[in-house]
């Protein structure tokens, strides 16, 4: 039960990259900038983290789902594993919705040019 959290998290990202994979959004349309702006989103998210740590704002608490693994005081093995899931939760969403929108504004060019 400890690794469920961590365990989900590997899981979700999976799908998000199947997502990807599929659809051509993210990493599959430009690995490149995909990965630059991975890195950067993931290293301004650490960077929160940390500050919100040191501050005293942000705590690990206990939880039972959790591997109990830290890698600093406060700072949850899950945790770097959440930010990566979020950049890319993110960029495959914003990624995804530019395309349709982008697509259903081309369809209604289309349409209109058509009358």
């Amino acid at each position: 039960m400890g690794a469920l959290y961590l365990g989900a998290l590997l899981l979700f990202s999976g799908c998000m990259l199947l997502l990807d994979r599929r659809f051509r959004l993210f990493f599959w349309k430009d690995a490149v900038s995909a990965a630059i702006v991975t890195v950067v989103g993931f290293v301004f998210f650490l960077a929160w983290d940390i500050a919100g740590i040191a501050g005293g704002i942000f705590f690990r608490g206990e939880a039972a789902i959790a591997t109990g693994l830290v890698l600093a005081p406060e700072l949850p093995i899950e945790e770097p594993v959440f930010l990566l899931f979020l950049v890319l939760c993110t960029m495959v969403i914003y990624t995804g919705a530019v395309r349709l929108f982008s697509q259903g504004r081309r369809s209604r060019t289309e349409q209109e040019a058509r009358q």
